[in-house]
């Protein structure tokens, strides 16, 4: 999930927004609430358009 806070336009709130990505993980390296940085690609499949470039920092487990 990526999340960002984005500030409406007429009333000057911050809303926090998030978008959930379907991210190809080749070698299985990833888990639930690691950070990571993603690249878009080609379609892989029919929701995943995105690619694992790198695992930034581990989930605490």
């Amino acid at each position: 999930v990526v999340e960002r806070r984005l500030q409406h336009p007429l009333y000057k709130k911050y809303i926090r927004k998030s978008s959930r990505f379907h991210a190809h993980d080749e070698s299985n390296l990833c888990n639930e609430g690691d950070i990571v940085e993603i690249e878009e690609t080609r379609p892989i499949s029919k929701t995943k358009n995105w690619r694992l470039l790198r695992v930034v920092e581990k989930a605490r487990s």
